[in-house]
């Protein structure tokens, strides 16, 4: 485990660098047409950060993880993330990553690796885990740094 919070805090604090070399007027553009844009985008991974913060925490105290969805569209929206300050949701966007690294850092291995078999992955994770198989909150934990991979290396960070 100290590999992987190793390299998402590396993730988090190169993006973080990265992103401060985009300017205002870029983060407003989309990536392509009718899709978000980079300012979006950060939004959404701010939203996740704070979606995954309750069920890290949450899956400590229960034997299951089983959490809701949440309709990503519409939180971008109601946010209105394209009226927000750059630097503000980069600073977020850093601020609550390393925070989440210090959450991830203090579960217990015993919590991390328990195997459970009610889950909701096959719906709510990047890598969708077959609601029939068993999971841990560790796979959870590694799929949440492989979602946001996955969003930096969309928009070029």
């Amino acid at each position: 485990m100290e590999d992987f919070l190793a390299d998402f805090r590396q993730t988090v604090e190169s993006g973080f660098v990265r992103l401060q070399g985009i300017s205002e007027e870029q983060s407003a553009i989309a990536t392509a047409e009718g899709k978000w844009s980079i300012r979006e985008i950060i939004g959404h991974l701010i939203d996740s950060a704070a979606n995954n913060h309750q069920r890290f925490v949450r899956a400590q105290f229960t034997d299951d993880l089983v959490f809701s969805g949440y309709d990503q569209e519409k939180w971008v929206k109601v946010q209105a993330y394209t009226e927000e300050p750059w630097e503000n949701l980069v600073q977020l966007w850093r601020l609550y990553n390393l925070h989440l690294v210090h959450v991830i850092a203090r579960i217990p291995e015993p919590t991390l690796t328990l195997t459970r078999t009610k889950h909701s992955l096959d719906r709510i994770a990047l890598e969708t885990i077959s609601s029939d198989r068993a999971v841990t909150l560790e796979y959870l934990v590694r799929d949440y740094l492989r979602h946001l991979k996955h969003h930096l290396k969309q928009i070029g960070v």
